[in-house]
């Protein structure tokens, strides 16, 4: 089985031969943050699939914040760039969950944070330690605690 790194590498130079600039300058740009990552810290060591993973979704979010950086700026030009690298990138990721499975997931961990006598705003934290687990890498961060507050506030 190939690591995802190697795919990410063997997708470049396929990119750079179709010459879809996009996509290669994307890859480009994602190797070097794995590679910056690997280099980081007392000693050089290869990164797992996984936490090449949070590096892909780390760049990925970088892409979309740029791209609403670049629509309220009114730079439309270069927000399509930003959200089309995203869209590279997002195909290197888990699917992400939809509205309604985050908001099951959220409300059963509600549910149990309450079992164990957490709630109201002040269990935000208690729900968090439960949902983060189960959608580590398939849900934004922020998305993820809005909902909770939300669940927790209603």
């Amino acid at each position: 089985m190939t690591s995802l790194k190697s795919k990410l590498k063997e997708d470049l130079t396929e990119a750079i031969r179709a010459r879809d600039e996009l996509r290669s300058a994307t890859l480009r740009l994602t190797l070097s943050a794995i590679t910056k990552e690997e280099v980081a810290g007392t000693s050089a060591r290869e990164l797992s699939d996984d936490e090449v993973r949070q590096v892909i979704a780390r760049e990925a979010k970088k892409r979309r914040e740029a791209a609403e950086a670049f629509t309220q700026g009114g730079r439309a030009e270069q927000a399509e760039r930003e959200k089309a690298e995203s869209a590279v990138l997002d195909a290197y990721l888990p699917q992400q969950l939809s509205d309604e499975e985050l908001a099951a997931i959220v409300a059963q961990a509600v549910a149990e944070a309450k079992s164990a006598g957490a709630e109201g705003p002040r269990a935000m934290g208690a729900v968090m330690k439960i949902v983060s687990p189960k959608v580590a890498g398939l849900a934004e961060g922020g998305r993820v605690a809005a909902l909770v507050k939300k669940s927790l506030a209603g």
